[in-house]
């Protein structure tokens, strides 16, 4: 039995536990579908042809259910499965390590100041979204706690679609397991412990995740780097994050999530998403890392000549502008010398490039100053207007590269390489 039935002709869920079924502007509507429901079955009528699904566990599983109306001498209102295997998807028992973690879940919120529930259906539009243990935490954040345990033969049905759902309404979905195969799909985010009796989960001692939670690593692309560059064999010289395993208590796990200290990410390495939790502080980093890409100029990928490789040089900086292609392997061809009114005079050669204005140096450096206030602060607030006036500083500079590249018929990537090698790699 269910008390969520969806009407596939009239197209909208009925709650047989109100009695206008959810449908205060439809009269009458109990008395006009369950008189349809007896006279289809006083003419023989099958059940998948009456119209009535199952809106409730068979929904959730992605399993059509058939059903028909019944009406108890009570006066109680049932819709009753067609198959008695839809019927037990309902009355499936709970096993005690299930109920032992739903139990270690609300004790551990409640130690940090948090409320919550178990078996929690929550209306969402038309449908329902049901939640084994619903943490409700600080500044409106709410926690949806999903045990997948081995004791299911089954294994996780939907995961991907209810994740989704229940995140696109404003719960945090938040997947625990034992299982190692559960653990290491990237579905949702999934957090696993070790497979342990119902008596011990139900303890106060320490009950340990070994599986994630991530502590970023963010390190520099140099010589001396730990870890090979994600973009080649050579040294980019740009900043890179590593994830990094790290061990947690499943109890500070669940008031961390509450509180928002510890959060959900995704994390693409390579073309595999990755999605585990982090803390708060280094989810931070890294949204800084990715607009710091994404919001200046790739200004890196021009510092090298155009024949040279992409990557960034590994000499000394006084010598990149010389890194040409020899002379003898391009074909010799006349051509008149250049006068002092071409741009190819007033330009000079790779090694004598012009020197640039005070102007270009004062916004270069002033935007290289403001960046490294910005890496200097920890506050979230002070980082946000930190960050927007690095912007702006960064802004004017490229600004003003352009306008005296183009003023004086120069090329810019040349002219924005010697600016940021002068002000970041002064020659003594």
């Amino acid at each position: 039995m269910a008390n969520m039935v969806w009407h596939t002709k009239l197209r909208i869920y009925l709650d047989l536990t109100k009695d206008d079924l959810g449908h205060e502007e439809l009269p009458n509507l109990w008395e006009t579908i369950y008189g349809a429901d007896r006279l289809y079955a006083a003419r023989n009528v099958p059940v998948p042809e009456r119209g009535l699904q199952c809106a409730g566990v068979c929904r959730d599983a992605s399993v059509e259910a058939w059903m028909h109306l019944r009406l108890r001498a009570n006066g109680r209102r049932e819709a009753v499965h067609e198959k008695t295997e839809d019927e037990n998807r309902h009355t499936t028992a709970v096993s005690d390590e299930h109920k032992a973690y739903q139990e270690r879940i609300l004790r551990a919120a409640q130690e940090g100041g948090f409320h919550g529930n178990s078996e929690v259906r929550t209306r969402v539009g038309r449908s329902w979204i049901q939640t084994d243990t619903l943490v409700e935490g600080a500044d409106g954040r709410r926690i949806g706690w999903e045990v997948q345990l081995s004791a299911a033969t089954n294994g996780p049905r939907s995961v991907r679609a209810r994740a989704s759902k229940a995140h696109k309404n404003g719960i945090t979905p938040a997947w625990h397991t034992d299982r190692a195969d559960y653990a290491q799909r990237h579905d949702t985010h999934w957090t696993r412990s070790n497979n342990l009796p119902a008596y011990v989960i139900a303890k106060t001692g320490d009950l340990r995740v070994i599986s994630g939670f991530r502590a970023l690593d963010f390190w520099h692309c140099g010589l001396r780097a730990l870890y090979p560059c994600p973009h080649g064999a050579r040294r980019c010289g740009k900043a890179h994050v590593t994830p990094k395993p790290r061990d947690i208590l499943f109890d500070d796990l669940v008031r961390h999530t509450a509180a928002g200290a510890i959060v959900p990410i995704e994390h693409r390495i390579t073309t595999r998403l990755h999605r585990f939790w982090v803390t708060s502080a280094d989810r931070d980093r890294l949204d800084d890392l990715n607009s710091d890409d994404a919001q200046l100029p790739p200004a890196s990928e021009a510092e090298a000549p155009v024949s040279a490789s992409r990557n960034r040089p590994t000499c000394r900086p006084g010598i990149v502008m010389t890194r040409h292609v020899p002379q003898p392997q391009v074909p010799e061809q006349p051509s008149t010398p250049p006068t002092e009114d071409t741009p190819a005079a007033r330009t000079g050669t790779a090694s004598s490039p012009p020197d640039l204005p005070a102007s270009l140096l004062a916004l270069q450096r002033a935007a290289d100053a403001e960046h490294c206030t910005l890496q200097r602060l920890t506050s979230e607030e002070e980082r946000t207007i930190q960050r927007a006036v690095w912007f702006r500083a960064a802004a004017a500079a490229q600004s003003s590269v352009t306008q005296y590249a183009r003023r004086n018929r120069l090329n810019r990537c040349e002219i924005e390489s010697q600016l940021r090698r002068i002000t970041r790699h002064p020659q003594p």
